[in-house]
């Protein structure tokens, strides 16, 4: 049943329970992306192992959140079972053979895996906005926030950067206000207590450095294996919001970096997002437009995305109107939403004549799926009630001695693992109050000796930093300036002083892309 260039899926049933044919995802429609949704214990965490271990042995690397920890099992080889062999026995499959796939652990909080981080600049202000559940007050300070960072050459690393960089909002609210539009105190004090909330819940260990590299999840092993990376989120789930954002961080990532390829032999890189509805749940219209947009196009950058959980419903029309390659396990019909989802399901499926979806959706066992891929010429194929085969990999997690001997073996292994705090905003910020401090000493003390009183000096032309531009603002004139003198604006100010300090930030161009992410 094994076939070159297609997945196997699994055996179709006939009304009578008659094994029909082998159902198979053939790997150059991977990137038209996929679905996999049911109730819980129906079996789509094994339906997940399925598909990861079919790529990962097509060469094509995986990424994927184990919610559970059950699916960290893919990194050990399977050991016998009695309900595993009898599937097999059941379809047909005797090409059945136990393996074990590479695999790197990842973890936000660098207990189950090696240590994930991005930046809050790479991260951007609609992504950041959504993690702060931020109003849109909130958010248009928020993207101001960015604006002066990116002008201005201050590199927004973490959070303690960007709380630095909004006390100098909140500061000099009325003079930036004038250069970049209102920027209410009000606003500034709520998202620095949103910060507080992030840092409580434990976002600090997401933003910093080194941030990740999207070639360490685009990995073959020795052996042509696609590597996969699994994203410890067990904990990760305590604080939904961060799940969801930083999984839409990572997809945009991947929009903005790769290159276009059209449609390959076999995907690049495919992606899994379990939990899928935390990802649209209370999302602002622009960014489901937007995830909807990445969707969209990303299939011809080689990605295939699947999302995976418990009702079709979860997901927006216009983003289920992109996913070709579908497994439905059981839905229960007690409520009338779930009666609804269940003719939702049945819907989106090319029908079959021999049976009735939303009749057969009811009453499928655990293993069982209605699955429909795409084929030929990328047409959904008839749905077909279909027994899942059974993964090679160990069904179950790994141990705690299992996963630290894998982690010691990482390909990653002491890239991420210590953080890395270099120069960033909050250490330019302050270093410039110290100099505008100094400044103002050094006139004041110019000022009160009368054998100095013909002397200026110039100071920080940077709002609230002081320097003879704040001080003479109430007096009418410059002293020591030439009439026609205009004093700098924000940006000019902060451009010259980060290219006295930080050299290296001179020139880069910041461009953002769909999603708010820097471009490279």
């Amino acid at each position: 049943m094994i076939e070159e260039g297609k997945i196997f899926i699994g055996a179709s049933r006939n009304p009578d329970d008659s094994i029909n044919k082998p159902e198979y995802l053939d790997l150059k429609f991977g990137n038209r992306h996929g679905l996999v949704t049911g109730a819980t214990g129906t079996g789509k965490t094994v339906t997940l192992q399925v598909l990861a271990e079919g790529f990962s042995r097509a060469g094509v690397p995986v990424f994927a959140a184990d919610i559970k920890g059950d699916l960290s099992g893919i990194a050990a080889k399977g050991e016998p079972k009695d309900f595993l062999t009898k599937r097999a026995e059941q379809i047909g499959f005797t090409d059945y053979e136990f393996d074990q796939f590479p695999v790197i652990f990842w973890d936000l909080f660098g207990e189950k895996g090696h240590r994930v981080r991005t930046t809050i600049a790479e991260m951007g202000p609609l992504l950041l906005a959504r993690l702060m559940d931020a109003s849109e007050p909130q958010e248009g300070v928020i993207n101001i926030a960015f604006k002066i960072a990116d002008q201005g050459g201050l590199p927004l690393l973490d959070l303690k950067d960007f709380s630095s960089l909004l006390n100098y909002m909140g500061e000099n609210a009325s003079q930036l206000s004038n250069q970049y539009g209102l920027i209410s105190k009000a606003s500034v004090g709520s998202i620095q207590r949103a910060l507080l909330v992030l840092e409580q819940q434990g976002a600090e260990n997401f933003f910093g450095e080194p941030a990740l590299k999207i070639s360490d999840i685009m990995r073959t092993s020795n052996n042509g294996y696609g590597q996969i990376s699994v994203l410890a989120a067990d904990k990760l789930m305590m604080n939904p919001r961060l799940y969801a954002t930083f999984l839409l961080w990572l997809l945009s990532e991947l929009f903005e970096e790769l290159p276009e390829v059209g449609d390959p032999d076999k995907p690049k890189l495919v992606f899994f997002f379990d939990e899928a509805h935390l990802l649209f749940n209370d999302a602002p219209k622009v960014l489901t437009e937007r995830v909807e947009q990445v969707v969209r196009l990303i299939r011809s950058k080689g990605v295939g995305v699947y999302f995976v959980t418990q009702n079709p419903l979860d997901v927006p029309e216009t983003v289920l109107a992109q996913l070709g390659n579908r497994a439905q396990h059981a839905l229960r019909a007690y409520s009338p939403r779930e009666q609804k989802a269940v003719r939702t399901a049945a819907d989106t499926f090319r029908a079959n004549p021999a049976f009735d979806c939303a009749t057969v959706i009811t009453n499928l066992g655990t293993g069982e799926a209605l699955v429909s891929t795409l084929e030929a010429k990328g047409a959904p194929s008839i749905v077909e009630r279909t027994l899942i085969r059974p993964p090679s990999g160990r069904v179950g997690p790994v141990t705690d001695d299992e996963r630290r001997q894998i982690m010691d073996r990482s390909p990653v292994l002491g890239v991420y693992d210590e953080d890395v705090d270099r120069e960033s905003a909050f250490e330019l910020l302050a270093a410039r109050a110290k100099k505008a401090a100094d400044a103002d000493a050094a006139k004041r003390a110019q000022e009160e000796a009368p054998q100095q009183q013909g002397s200026t000096t110039s100071g920080w032309s940077l709002p609230g930093f002081g320097g003879s531009n704040d001080d003479n603002q109430g007096r009418g004139q410059s002293r020591g300036r030439a009439p026609g003198y205009q004093r700098e604006t924000v940006v000019e100010a902060a451009m010259k002083s980060v290219a006295r300090t930080v050299a290296t930030q001179v020139g880069r161009a910041l461009v953002r892309g769909i999603l708010g992410s820097l471009k490279r």
